[in-house]
């Protein structure tokens, strides 16, 4: 049996353009990721993935952000104050459906015990979800409270692990297992030398294409369209919120190029965010009125491929290094086993 390995292993390289030494989120100076998974007996396949801008107090130190939905049907948390005030101030968290009050509370829990925060009364937690109950008892509590501040606490920059891990253990996507995928991308000098880097939670149907190729040998079955996926993007480009929401929407354009059916019953969501320091919504910045570093828009389209091309390497190497798993289908109230995606097999 082949083992998991990552697009470019594999010869599959989406795009023009190089990647960042890991191929991950975490290129992105600062990023840090952490994944909780949680597998208990023959029914639980679940977990949860934090994400978090830079290394210090997110809440003090808000970055600029920017939200787009190609479909809503999905349940994001903080979608709303995201787009009015266009920044975070907290971790993200990916999970299922049915946890995302759970995540709201270990974010709150997190931030309101951060040094600085003694005083904090309101604050908007980051959550997003897909529905992994094809492979998981999702109606029992889990990822805990606990377990889901355990995946913030832990998160670290470096290597990201991939495929049924965190919030993507129990997904499915094209038929096959879906999961966790990341990829970089880093622009040339001339255009500003900037990196970007995604990672996403696969879980969403449709005609499965590799760098453009359809995939004949793994027919999807017209079942499975529907699903969701969230798609989070980070960049050292110093961005206006305006132009980062630009940004998220060409992720959306990677998501396309994988063959997604777009359905009406997916949601679709992107969140992009720069680490920049020039553009970190500090306290001091906060106080007063202050001049907005931004890149003009003629200089933005380097950016735009850069986020279309780590998206769609990204979501395959969420499938690629998947492994097969077998766990509970809730709406079918019988076991179920997901194959993962083996090229050549």
């Amino acid at each position: 049996m082949t083992h998991p390995r990552r697009a470019r292993d594999l010869g599959i390289a989406p795009g023009t353009l190089p990647t960042g030494p890991l191929n991950a989120i975490t290129d992105v100076a600062g990023v840090r990721v952490g994944h909780v998974t949680v597998r208990e007996g023959e029914r639980i396949r679940t977990g949860v993935t934090a994400i978090l801008p830079h290394g210090g107090n997110p809440f003090q130190d808000k970055v600029p952000a920017g939200l787009a939905v190609f479909n809503g049907y999905g349940k994001l948390a903080g979608a709303t104050q995201l787009v009015e005030l266009g920044e975070i101030e907290t971790p993200i968290l990916l999970t299922n459906t049915l946890a995302v009050g759970r995540a709201i509370e270990a974010v709150n829990r997190w931030t309101l015990a951060q040094k600085g925060n003694e005083r904090v009364a309101s604050l908007n937690a980051m959550v997003g979800e897909t529905n992994d109950s094809r492979l998981n008892d999702i109606r029992q509590p889990f990822p805990t409270v606990e377990q889901m501040i355990e995946a913030i606490e832990s998160a670290a920059g470096g290597p990201v692990a991939e495929g049924a891990v965190g919030a993507g253990a129990g997904t499915v996507a094209f038929g096959h297992k879906g999961g966790i995928g990341t990829s970089s991308r880093v622009l040339s000098g001339k255009d500003g030398g900037y990196t970007v880097g995604v990672l996403v939670q696969s879980n969403y149907g449709g005609d499965l294409r590799l760098d453009g190729q359809s995939v004949k040998n793994f027919k999807t079955l017209q079942a499975d369209v529907d699903g969701s996926i969230m798609m989070i993007l980070a960049t050292d480009a110093p961005l206006s919120d305006r132009n980062l929401r630009r940004l998220a929407m060409r992720c959306h354009g990677g998501l396309a190029r994988t063959g997604a059916a777009l359905s009406n019953g997916s949601g679709d969501y992107a969140i992009a965010f720069s680490t920049a320091e020039a553009v970190r919504r500090t306290p001091d910045r906060r106080a007063a009125a202050s001049p907005i570093l931004d890149l003009p828009n003629d200089k933005i389209s380097p950016l735009f491929l850069a986020a279309i091309e780590a998206t769609e390497e990204a979501i395959l190497n969420s499938l690629l290094m998947a492994e097969t798993v077998e766990g509970w289908d809730t709406a079918r109230a019988k076991p179920n086993r997901v194959k993962a995606l083996r090229l050549g097999n």
